[in-house]
């Protein structure tokens, strides 16, 4: 007898990436979907990983990380947040950001729990959370400016915070809508949920991307959310290498402990040749992501520029490679259908902010990758003006 499959997920299909990624490359569509550059590495960075795979490193890393990854990453945390973390018991090498997220929710979600995330949400949060036996509690961002700007809708968190809240998942700078997150945020977090045994798990990949002069506001900029919070982060948006799969995750000893109990029997260790190359090139460029905004910025308003004469309406994103248009003024399909027909129609296929949501999305806004060289966001942008 073959036996049956009691899918632990029955609710979750393809991945909403996956899926528009593959229809971009059946119908040859520019691909501004999928969150990936179109521009390679440092090139001393490619050279350190070849001297590396040259010279015996591509046996076992140490399960936790290569210590001089560990000791750049501290001091790069103590000059970026004013955070002194020890690098063998507050720092671990991950799977990609994904591993981080993944081996934090199964180390603290128990059968019961309640975990809150904030809609727009990144797809990967919620059957997480499912796997652990939690239960995930949506609350939208409130959006303000015709729908533009998103940020914490603090009276909507307060309501839904309780002795069941397990975990707070975090994603600032924030994956679609480029929101972010202020020093004073911070705090009213903290004052909120004193009353509550809740950690926090906090997604700052796209820590270095934030425009307009401003900068990112790291949980570990915050003393009282530190002692209950694990930070996710990723080299492979930092260094324009998707495909590595590389992060980390920083958090206080007593919840590393936790997180690598997990992480151990998740992944083991991470491939031990690209850590040793980007511990070099930490060491050799330690200001390399300083120039990061700048170079996104002037993608952002490249795109944008190149739109002004669309039925697109926009506002600039304020962080992120990802820039939300408005298409209402085009047509009142919605997101998903229209996302599918423009990739075959016009050739530029983008992502939905749909599937971001527990309930459905009111505004008629898709999510367009602007971490591409100039010639193809300005053939995108062509298309995207005929309609």
């Amino acid at each position: 007898m073959i036996p049956a499959i009691d899918s632990k997920l029955p609710n979750v299909g393809t991945t909403i990436f996956t899926v528009m990624s593959q229809l971009a490359a059946d119908c040859g569509a520019i691909n501004l979907s999928q969150g990936f550059p179109s521009f390679e590495p440092p090139e001393r960075l490619i050279e350190r990983i070849e001297f590396h795979l040259r010279n015996g490193a591509n046996q076992y890393a140490p399960m936790p990380g290569v210590p001089g990854l560990r000791e750049q990453l501290a001091m790069k945390t103590a000059r970026l947040y004013g955070r002194a973390v020890d690098a063998d018991t507050e720092i671990t090498i991950s799977t990609g950001a994904t591993e981080g997220l993944f081996s934090t929710i199964q180390a603290v979600v128990r059968p019961g729990d309640e975990v809150i995330v904030f809609d727009p949400a990144y797809d990967s949060y919620e059957p997480a959370i499912t796997l652990a036996g939690g239960a995930t509690r949506h609350i939208p961002l409130a959006r303000r400016n015709d729908g533009f700007d998103f940020e914490v809708d603090w009276e909507a968190l307060h309501s839904a915070l309780s002795d069941k809240t397990r975990l707070l998942i975090l994603n600032f700078p924030h994956n679609p809508t480029g929101a972010i997150l202020t020093a004073a945020d911070l705090n009213r977090l903290a004052e909120m949920l004193r009353p509550y045994p809740t950690f926090l798990l906090s997604d700052e990949v796209y820590e270095h991307i934030v425009f307009d002069g401003t900068t990112h506001t790291s949980l570990l900029s915050n003393d009282e959310l530190w002692e209950r919070s694990f930070v996710v982060s990723s080299f492979g948006k930092t260094f324009h290498a998707t495909g590595w799969k590389i992060g980390y995750c920083i958090a206080p000893p007593v919840l590393t402990a936790e997180f690598r109990r997990v992480h151990q029997f998740t992944t083991f260790t991470v491939v031990t040749p690209i850590q040793h190359a980007l511990a070099d090139f930490l060491e050799e460029s330690p200001d390399f992501h300083l120039d990061l905004s700048a170079f996104y910025q002037r993608k952002r308003d490249l795109f944008c520029r190149l739109l002004e004469g669309s039925r697109f309406r926009m506002k600039p994103a304020r962080s992120t490679f990802f820039q939300i248009l408005d298409y209402s003024d085009i047509s009142g399909d919605n997101d998903a259908t229209l996302a599918c027909d423009w990739t075959r129609q016009i050739g530029v296929a983008s992502i939905p902010l749909s599937p971001f949501c527990e309930a459905p999305l009111e505004a008629n806004k898709l999510r367009f990758c602007f971490a591409k060289d100039d010639e193809t966001l300005t053939d995108a942008a062509r298309r995207l003006c005929s309609l």
